[in-house]
C-alpha cells in the first residue's frame, strides 16, 4: 500500500514541477519569442506557402471561428470516407473491413472533436492506414485546434483594445510543430524502450501457457500512444486501451503515459499567466484546479486501495485493494490515479475498467467530466474555466456594488448571456440525453432488444452506465462504463450529436466573449477594481462551479452511484 501511495505522490509532484517550465515555453511560442524549437520555422513556412496562407494576417473573432469550423467540416468528410472504405485501402495486412455508416459517423465525430470515444475495438476494427491517417492525424489536429482557440483568447486579453485575436492557422501549425510533435517524440522513444510495438507487421501467432494459439495485433502503437495521451485524446490503439500489456507494458510506461495526460493542460493554465504577464492570476486558477484534482485523487485512492466491503464480509484479504478490472502490474493505486487524471481532462484513456471501480470512485470520475473545468482538454479546459470566471466576476460585482470587470474590460449583459448558455448547456445535454436513454430502456424494451440490448447491469449501476456515457461525450472525454453495449444506432447517433453540441457551442461562445470584450475600451485597474488573482476570488470561482455545475447532477447520482454505494 505504501509503495502505491508513494507512486501517486511522485507522479503528482513531477507534474507540478514540470508544468511550470513547460507553461513558460508555451507562452513564448504563442508570443513569437525566441525558443529552442525555432529550427522548425522553415517547415512551418513551407506549410503556409503550400497552403496559400499568410500567417501574419490578423483575424477578428468571427473570421477566427469561421476558419476553425471549416477545418473541422473538412476533416469530418475526410474521416467518414476513409473509415467506410478502409477495407479497400493499403496497410491492411489483417483484412479488416470498413465500418458501418453509423459507426463511422460516431468514430469520425468523436475523434474530430477531441473526444475519441471508441464504439469499436482498435486492433480488430481499424486498419493501419486509418489508424494513422484518421486516428493519429485527428489526434494532432483536434488537439491543436483547442490550443489555437486558447491562444487567440490569450492574445485578445493581452491587448488593451483590439478588434483582432491573431491568426488561427498560425496557432494551429505551431501548436503541432513546436509543442505536440516534440513532446510526442520524447514520449514515443521512452515507450519503445519499454516494449510498446512499433512496426507494420500483421498479427503475430503465439502459443499461450495453456497451449492455445492466439493472434496478437502489433502495428505502430508507439507512434499513436504518445499523442493519444499528450493531446488529451485518449483513443487507444488496442481495444482495452492502456490496460493492454503491449500498449502499457510496465510501471514506468504507466507513469509516463499517465503524466502525459495532464502535463499540457496544467502548463496551458500557467501559460495564460505568463502570456499576459499576470503570473499571480495564472497561478490562482492553477491552484483551484489542482485542489479539485487532489481532492479527487484522495477519494478515489481511498476507495480503490480500501477494497470492496462485500469481500471483507467474507473474510477474504484484499492486500492490493479492489482489484476487479485492474492490472496486477499497475495496482489499484495506479488505476485510482489514472481514473481521476483521465477525467479531469478530456483524455478518456483507461488503464483499468471504470465499470469495475467502486461506486464513489465512479461518481468522482463522472463529476470531473460533469464540471468539465479542472484542467480539462488542452486549451478548451482553461476556456471552460474562463466561462465560470466571467460568471463569478459578474456575481461578485453585483455583491459589492461595482461594475463587473475582467482584465480591464467590462463584463456586461451580452457576455453574461453567452457565458450562461455555455455553462447551462453542459448539464442540459447530459441530463436530457441520459433521461432519453433511461426512458427508452424502460418504456421501449423492444427497441432496446432489437439493438442487441444495452445493459449488462440493470438497476442503479445500469443508470450509472448510461449517465457516464453521455457525461463522457459531453465532456469530450471518451471513457466509458463498458458494461454498456454502445455500438448501436441509438448510441452512435445520439452520442455523435452530443459531441458536436458540446464541443463547438462552448468554443464559439468562449471565443466570442473574448473577442467582444477585447473590442471594448480598456479600463485601467484602480483600488476599487475587483481583484481576480486572489485566493478569495479563487474560492468564489470554485463555489460557482460547484453550485452551477456539480449540484445539477446530485439527483442523478442519488439514483445511481450514491445508491449503489449505500447498498454495499
Amino acid at each position: 500500500m505504501n509503495t502505491e501511495i508513494i507512486g501517486i505522490i511522485v507522479q503528482v509532484v513531477l507534474l507540478v514541477i514540470l508544468s511550470f517550465p513547460l507553461g513558460k515555453y508555451i507562452a513564448k511560442v504563442y508570443k513569437g519569442e525566441k525558443v529552442w524549437s525555432d529550427f522548425m520555422r522553415p517547415v512551418e513556412k513551407l506549410i503556409f506557402r503550400v497552403s496559400g496562407i499568410n500567417p501574419e494576417k490578423e483575424m477578428d473573432w468571427k473570421q477566427f471561428l469561421k476558419s476553425l469550423l471549416i477545418l473541422n467540416l473538412f476533416w469530418f468528410v475526410w474521416g467518414m470516407v476513409l473509415l467506410v472504405i478502409q477495407g479497400y485501402l493499403p496497410l491492411n495486412p489483417d483484412g479488416n473491413i470498413g465500418q458501418t455508416a453509423h459507426q463511422a459517423f460516431n468514430t469520425c465525430i468523436s475523434f474530430m472533436v477531441n473526444c475519441n470515444e471508441q464504439h469499436y475495438s482498435g486492433e480488430t476494427n481499424l486498419t493501419y492506414f486509418t489508424q494513422l491517417f484518421v486516428i493519429m492525424l485527428f489526434q494532432f489536429v483536434t488537439a491543436a485546434t483547442g490550443m489555437a482557440a486558447m491562444a487567440g483568447m490569450m492574445k485578445a486579453f493581452s491587448r488593451k483594445t483590439t478588434k483582432t485575436i491573431g491568426n488561427f492557422w498560425h496557432y494551429l501549425v505551431i501548436s503541432v510543430t513546436r509543442i505536440l510533435l516534440p513532446l510526442s517524440l520524447v514520449v514515443g522513444f521512452i515507450l519503445i524502450t519499454q516494449g510498446v510495438p512499433m512496426g507494420f507487421d500483421g498479427k503475430m501467432e503465439v502459443t499461450t501457457v495453456e497451449g492455445v494459439e492466439q493472434a496478437i495485433s502489433q502495428g505502430p502503437a508507439a507512434a499513436i500512444v504518445p499523442i493519444k495521451q499528450l493531446g488529451t485524446n485518449g483513443g487507444g490503439y488496442y481495444g482495452v486501451n492502456s490496460s493492454h500489456p503491449l500498449e502499457n507494458p510496465t510501471y514506468l510506461s504507466n507513469m509516463v503515459e499517465c503524466m502525459s495526460i495532464l502535463i499540457i493542460p496544467m502548463a496551458m493554465v500557467l501559460a495564460f499567466g505568463f502570456y499576459l504577464r499576470r503570473r499571480k492570476l495564472g497561478i490562482s486558477m492553477y491552484c483551484v484546479m489542482l485542489f479539485a484534482y487532489l481532492l479527487g485523487i484522495g477519494i478515489n485512492s481511498y476507495q480503490e486501495l480500501g477494497g470492496n466491503p462485500r469481500i471483507d464480509e467474507m473474510n477474504i484479504a484484499q492486500d492490493h485493494g479492489a482489484m476487479e478490472g485492474k492490472e496486477i502490474r499497475l495496482d489499484a493505486g495506479g488505476t485510482a490515479l489514472w481514473s481521476v487524471t483521465t477525467t479531469v481532462t478530456s483524455n478518456g484513456s483507461v488503464n483499468g475498467m471504470h465499470d469495475s471501480i467502486m461506486p464513489l470512485s465512479g461518481m468522482i470520475a463522472m463529476l470531473n467530466m460533469q464540471t468539465n473545468t479542472w484542467f480539462g482538454g488542452i486549451g478548451v479546459g482553461w476556456m471552460n474555466y474562463f466561462t465560470f470566471v466571467i460568471i463569478a466576476v459578474f456575481i461578485s460585482g453585483l455583491m459589492v456594488g461595482r461594475t463587473p470587470e475582467f482584465l480591464g474590460h467590462k463584463v456586461e449583459a451580452k457576455e453574461m448571456k453567452i457565458a450562461s448558455i455555455v455553462a447551462l448547456l453542459h448539464p442540459f445535454v447530459i441530463l436530457v440525453g441520459t433521461a432519453l436513454a433511461a426512458y427508452l430502456f424502460v418504456h421501449a424494451p423492444e427497441f432496446v432488444a432489437s439493438e442487441g440490448g444495452w445493459l449488462n447491469n440493470p438497476g442503479y449501476h445500469g443508470l450509472s452506465e448510461m449517465l457516464y456515457e453521455i457525461s463522457s461525450c459531453a465532456a469530450n472525454n471518451g471513457s466509458g462504463f463498458e458494461g454498456l453495449g454502445d455500438n448501436t444506432w441509438f448510441w452512435n447517433v445520439t452520442c455523435g450529436f452530443v459531441l458536436i453540441l458540446s464541443r463547438f457551442i462552448p468554443i464559439i461562445g468562449q471565443v466570442a466573449i473574448a473577442g467582444i470584450m477585447a473590442q471594448k475600451k480598456y479600463i485601467p485597474e484602480t483600488n476599487g477594481t475587483l481583484k481576480t488573482d486572489t485566493a478569495t476570488f479563487g474560492v468564489m470561482t470554485f463555489a460557482v462551479i460547484v453550485i452551477v455545475a456539480a449540484l445539477a447532477f446530485f439527483p442523478a447520482h442519488a439514483l445511481s452511484t450514491l445508491a449503489e454505494h449505500f447498498i454495499l
